[in-house]
């Protein structure tokens, strides 16, 4: 009996231990190849050789942007304005109104002057019933679509029967696209006919002024809550998803920003009706191009960049995680044949089990390091020193993480000019392990035993000045 308590005690100890190393040690490996990957893209995206191109001296596809919008009143006369103003030859913006209950579809109507259109609705992909169709008197690439209540998925779909050109952007509502950013993204479209999607970094917009729907002056949030999302998106996307490109991996184009061709889009019958409809659409088509044998690439660009409101109360933050990892869950379980399957090559291999057994069993495997910590101090059980140093090290180790994505994003491109703001990423780095990502895993672990809810919960937006 006392051998089997001993052993058990340093499984326990050892399991979090292993765990924690691969972990971090994946986390780094995605630094390097994110740092090898930004050098080898830093070619494709100047200003100077996007006007180049704008003069004439290159072929584009025709772009349609597609604008789901539910409730969008306070925000949707600004983000509509920033796509009108792109830097791009041709292109559509449409924006479909999905059952909004507050006044997104007056406010559209009186600022667009918007009036009856017969614009042509392919029934390509399914969608909730249309009710209206409207096209700018002022604007003649401006169009919106008013339909029953669908979801964000299911007001994507529409807009995708309602899209003219071969090449759709989808983008969030409270969101603004730097004017290059189309164009950027759009233009690999044209050099590479195996690339199906791409996306750009999604930056946080809280704390920056807008004026005339661009962003004139970028500065970190006044609060600190907003300001660690500031730091958790730009891990993710330039260590993170950057990384993954590399490892011809990537799992998520995210649905604030993402650039698709349509006819592979239509090929998987859309967008499908959940919470994680961005990352659900990429598994689909991984699965779909593999099963097809059909050659593709599916990349992420840390140029194009596209500006987005991240929540600014600890509940409204609470309900977005909360729903990022139900769609989470729903996508890997929609697609569970893609777990460990050789036909999905490192999709399956690699991206794949990274969400299976970092970002969901991650929460539980941290949940029982802290719940098997104090028990075993309890029982007179805990090599405290042994703790002591994993938890030193794991602090440490993380704090380098972030640190790193950090200098990485402004060593190559340097958003946040002030040194304030960068040394204050750089400080919540460490602050980010007291308390903050203990709310988070307990937000994940809610969602991990309710993920079968498919509600998005309200969202608060509020102007950006």
């Amino acid at each position: 009996m006392t051998f089997l308590l001993w052993l058990s005690v340093h499984f326990t100890q050892y399991t979090v231990f292993f765990y924690f190393l691969a972990v971090n040690s994946v986390y780094t490996l995605l630094i390097i190849f994110a740092l090898r990957d930004i050098i080898r893209h830093a070619h494709l995206a100047t200003s100077r050789a996007a006007r180049r191109q704008l003069s004439g001296e290159f072929y584009y596809k025709p772009v349609s942007i597609i604008v789901p919008a539910h409730n969008e009143g306070t925000v949707i006369v600004q983000s509509v304005k920033a796509l009108l103003n792109l830097h791009y030859p041709e292109f559509e913006v449409i924006v479909v109104n999905d059952g909004s209950t507050d006044d997104t579809l007056e406010k559209l109507r009186r600022e667009f002057s918007l009036e009856p259109s017969k614009k042509p609705l392919r029934l390509q992909v399914p969608h909730e019933r249309v009710l209206g169709r409207y096209k700018s008197a002022e604007h003649p690439g401006l169009f919106v679509i008013d339909k029953v209540n669908g979801g964000k998925a299911d007001a994507i779909n529409a807009g995708i029967n309602a899209s003219a050109y071969p090449i759709f952007c989808s983008i969030d509502a409270d969101s603004l696209l730097e004017p290059d950013a189309l164009l950027k993204s759009s233009k690999l479209f044209l050099e590479d006919d195996e690339l199906i999607a791409t996306g750009g970094i999604i930056r946080v917009l809280n704390g920056c002024t807008v004026r005339n729907g661009s962003v004139t002056d970028i500065k970190l949030p006044d609060t600190s809550l907003e300001a660690l999302q500031v730091l958790e998106y730009t891990r993710a996307f330039l260590s993170g998803r950057t990384g993954w490109n590399a490892l011809k991996s990537l799992m998520i184009i995210s649905g604030a920003f993402g650039v698709f061709r349509k006819d592979m889009v239509v090929a998987v019958n859309g967008y499908r009706r959940t919470v994680g409809e961005d990352m659900d659409l990429i598994m689909r088509l991984h699965r779909h191009c593999r099963e097809k044998n059909i050659p593709y690439k599916i990349l992420f660009v840390p140029d194009p960049v596209c500006w987005t409101q991240a929540p600014f109360t600890l509940g409204a933050l609470r309900r977005q995680r909360n729903r990022w990892h139900r769609g989470m869950i729903d996508a890997l379980l929609t697609n569970r044949e893609m777990i460990l399957n050789p036909k999905y090559g490192a999709a399956s291999f690699l991206g794949v089990s990274y969400f299976l057994f970092v970002e969901l069993l991650g929460p539980l495997i941290e949940l029982f390091g802290y719940i098997s910590v104090p028990v075993l101090w309890y029982f007179g059980l805990l090599d405290t020193r042994f703790m002591v140093m994993l938890m030193l090290l794991a602090v440490l180790w993380g704090v380098s993480i972030n640190i790193s994505a950090v200098v990485l994003d402004t060593y190559n491109f340097r958003r946040y000019r002030r040194n304030s703001d960068i040394l204050r990423l750089c400080l919540l780095g460490a602050g980010e392990f007291l308390g903050y990502r203990q709310i988070m895993l307990v937000e994940r672990l809610r969602a991990t035993l309710t993920f079968r809810r498919t509600h998005w919960g309200a969202q608060v937006r509020k102007v950006i000045r």
